[in-house]
């Protein structure tokens, strides 16, 4: 056997860069590149070895929380099929990345962790940057990953790479188990040479496969779908990810069962779809959250059921509803007591599409539907065409880019009050034209996000919505898309604060409090809610900052300069920032109701009411099973 006498980290280097994935028959490089930042753990080993042999592109970051998200982003423009490795330091680099891998693997996207650790020889323990444990010498903060990844290891030895690599892949891979997978190499491990054999090194092709349901599952639900008077299909991610957009409008056409749509799921059908009721849930459209009450089957396709999308268990009221479940994960086929079909979301609505001939929903029913899409559409129009006393809302925001961006520009959000109000609003009209990140709702995902989503496919258009409170979290990726060459646009909204969380503690009855950015009040010595004046609030200035990151800044004061400013960022090209202010009170109607516990005492009034009016809401709560 003939061998080649590499380090770990020059071995496992040469090892991503040979990693292939094939799909119906088209095949892609799975790693596009690695993204770093070189220190004490990494510097020597994984930087050295990327260096050296320039197999795998290297990507500067500024922080390694968002090299992740930016990676994430990256792997669901790609549907899971390409993603990148990321390397850090030992101690703070490494946990700096626990925040972005945990999102990564609650919305099932791929992306390979490689943080240094503690020296495996433990001649110098303790190291800087070293957790120290008085019941185990075998600790390390890398250990805090374990929760939050799909696949766990350490390299303690070289030849342990032969295995754990092979596995790493096995699971990114997987349409099922993938998430974030930490490898985790002590800095001498990567350092140490070893004899590897030269066939680990051939180019390897991982094939995804097309599951399909069981035969008698199958026939079952075909019965279950057959004897239905109001289906609804609800579309989730694995939509997306599995190719399945073509196949479900067929699917649709054929049966006219109409589609609500989750957050990983909007895109299903175009907006104008007439069997388009929008968005489900607490952030639903009237007419899906309608739909839901009554419906007596739901058909979840790729959707993991968030309480988002149930409207926290309230969304299915009909007392004989029952529930076909589509998913490759069996974990998510048998929420709410459903029929599994386990299987890719594809190939399972192929087959469906084969026994369901002469199956249609009544025509009242569709009717219902296409009425529902045509009233919603035109309340969209009007919140789009608000316009009050000079201060732009969020809805007339949200209208500006819409009718703006091309049918392949992609908008791309994750915390706030604007996912929710994107969900509702935003008009899509092509598949990945939607990019919002809510499996973990992480604020500062945003940037970072975009930058993944214009390296995936730089011929669109990037529009990333960003507040402030998210924007001030983690904005430094400005610099690394400037450095690369990826011009995203950023629309920038100041809205003095947590716009989102100030109404959600209106709501609850805690009247905004600590949500604004204000100074201390001085004699109450608390950070007050809303009622202050202009004085009190902190003078930010969220442009300059922007400017200070290199991005070209254009400021707005109304709706026309907001058109102006989308209409002159077209033709930059290098990432800007569109700054504007926010009426953070002005707010969309009609939101569902979403379950945040209450304080069931309190002295204030308006927590009490809001406590009762809580309790009604839960007495609408099912369990189904």
């Amino acid at each position: 056997m003939k061998t080649i006498r590499l380090t770990v980290a020059q071995a496992v280097i040469k090892y991503l860069n040979q990693q292939y994935v094939e799909r119906d028959g088209v095949e892609n490089k799975f790693f596009a590149g690695c993204f770093g930042i070189l220190g004490h753990g990494n510097v020597a080993g994984m930087g050295q070895a990327i260096q050296q042999q320039n197999d795998l592109k290297y990507y500067q970051c500024r922080n390694e929380q968002s090299m992740v998200h930016t990676a994430a982003a990256y792997a669901k423009m790609k549907n899971r099929l390409s993603t990148f490795a990321c390397t850090t330091s030992i101690g703070p680099g490494a946990t700096n990345m626990l925040t972005a891998a945990a999102g990564a693997t609650i919305n099932r996207l791929p992306v390979l962790l490689i943080p240094g650790d503690i020296f495996a020889g433990r001649h110098v323990a303790p190291v800087l940057q070293q957790l120290e444990s008085p019941s185990s010498q075998d600790f390390s903060v890398n250990d805090c990953f374990k929760p939050i990844s799909k696949y766990w290891d350490r390299i303690n030895r070289p030849e342990q790479i032969l295995y754990a690599l092979p596995e790493v892949m096995r699971v990114l891979t997987s349409p099922s188990e993938t998430g974030a997978v930490t490898l985790a190499i002590p800095q001498d491990v990567q350092a140490e040479a070893f004899d590897c054999p030269e066939e680990f090194f051939e180019k390897k092709t991982w094939r995804i496969t097309r599951q399909r349901p069981d035969v008698y599952q199958i026939k079952r639900a075909v019965d279950l779908i057959k004897k239905s008077k109001k289906p609804l299909i609800i579309a989730g991610g694995g939509a997306h990810y599995s190719d399945a957009l073509d196949v479900l409008k067929t699917f649709v056409y054929k049966t006219h069962i109409p589609v609500a749509e989750t957050f990983a799921g909007k895109g299903a059908l175009r907006f104008d779809d007439p069997h388009q009721l929008g968005a489900v849930g607490a952030t639903g459209t009237p007419g899906a959250n309608e739909i839901s009450e009554s419906a007596d089957l739901i058909i979840g396709l790729g959707t993991r059921y968030s309480d988002f999308t149930t409207a926290s268990k309230t969304a299915f009221q009909n007392p004989d509803v029952k529930f076909v479940n589509i998913n490759v994960a069996e974990f998510d086929a048998a929420k709410h007591g459903g029929l599994m079909l386990q299987g890719d979301a594809k190939a399972t609505l192929e087959e469906l599409l084969g026994l369901l001939d002469g199956y249609q929903v009544d025509e009242d029913y569709s009717n219902k539907v296409s009425e529902f899409n045509r009233s919603w559409e035109a309340k969209v129009s009007e919140i789009y065409d608000y316009r009050h006393d000079n201060l732009l809302s969020q809805g007339e925001i949200i209208g500006a880019v819409n009718e703006f961006a091309d049918d392949n520009d992609v908008v791309l959000c994750a915390a706030g009050s604007l996912p929710g109000d994107l969900h509702k609003l935003w008009r899509t009209k092509s598949s990945k034209s939607f990019h919002l990140e809510y499996g973990y709702s992480c604020m500062g995902y945003e940037i970072a996000g975009g930058l993944g989503a214009k390296m995936a496919d730089p011929s669109r258009e990037i529009y990333v919505m960003v507040g402030d409170g998210s924007y001030l979290m983690l904005s430094q990726e400005i610099v690394t898309s400037i450095q690369e060459n990826y011009k995203i646009t950023i629309v920038l909204i100041d809205n003095d604060g947590y716009k989102s969380i100030g109404a959600l503690s209106r709501s609850l009855g805690s009247e905004g409090y600590g949500t604004r950015y204000l100074y201390r009040n001085p004699d109450s010595q608390k950070i007050d809610g809303d009622d202050v004046t202009s004085e009190a609030v902190l003078p930010v200035n969220l442009a300059d900052n922007a400017r200070s990151l290199g991005a070209h800044v254009i400021e707005c004061t109304d709706y026309t300069s907001l058109t102006d400013a989308l209409k002159t960022a077209k033709g930059i090209d290098k990432t800007t920032v569109i700054y504007t202010t926010c009426d953070r009170y002005q707010g969309i109607d009609g939101y569902n109701w979403w379950e945040v516990p209450i304080a069931e005492v309190s002295d204030m009034e308006t927590v009490k009411e809001a406590y009762k009016d809580s309790l009604e809401h839960k007495k609408k709560q099912r369990f189904h099973n």
